[in-house]
């Protein structure tokens, strides 16, 4: 097994953790936001709709329904009022991006840049510093001296190919030949 191989398990290895590790804290914030929703329901439904009990009488049976058309009525009219809000204020945003926009002309965005974070700094950014989660995944693994065989001194020694048949290509390199044999 080559060290590319092993580099790339261990790299498979560190993102599979960090997804677990993301996906976890992901699922407990949900949790959370998905219980704070429910108890916002609850008091909500208490504080606005208190229990019903039924009348025994039709007069006490006219009042209760006369009571409940008015809570309705205004709960309408704040819906009603909430909507315009709503629309009036996301036409000013249409309006506003519009005007920023034409102010800014033609603007060509710059290419958005790789940026380089380590698991560590990840996790501190995720989780902030309340969270301690090392990944040093270097510190377990130890150090390897290159030895030079003997294979490859030779073959630096013998030096470039190239000009040994330059040197005795040619009438000139015959030559050469020639007198050095006598």
């Amino acid at each position: 097994m080559g060290d590319d191989e092993k580099k790339n398990r261990a790299m498979t290895a560190r993102r599979q953790h960090l997804k677990s590790v993301m996906l976890q804290i992901a699922a407990t914030e949900l949790e959370k936001e998905e219980s704070r929703r429910e108890s916002e329901k609850q008091n909500y439904l208490a504080e606005n709709c208190p229990p019903l009990h039924i009348p025994g009488s039709m007069a006490e049976v006219q009042e209760l329904c006369k009571q409940l058309h008015a809570k309705v009525d205004k709960a309408e009219e704040e819906k009603y009022d909430m909507e315009m809000k709503v629309q009036k204020s996301t036409k000013e945003l249409e309006d506003m991006n519009q005007k920023l926009f034409d102010l800014r002309g033609k603007f060509k965005r710059p290419p958005l840049r790789r940026v380089r974070m380590s698991a560590d700094a990840m996790l501190k950014a995720l989780l902030g510093s309340k969270h301690k989660v090392c990944m040093d995944l270097r510190a377990n693994l130890k150090q390897v001296k290159k030895e030079d065989t003997e294979k490859e001194r030779d073959l630096r020694d013998v030096g470039d190919w190239r000009k040994n048949i330059e040197e005795k290509s040619g009438m000139e390199g015959r030559k050469k030949m020639f007198e050095s044999e006598s």
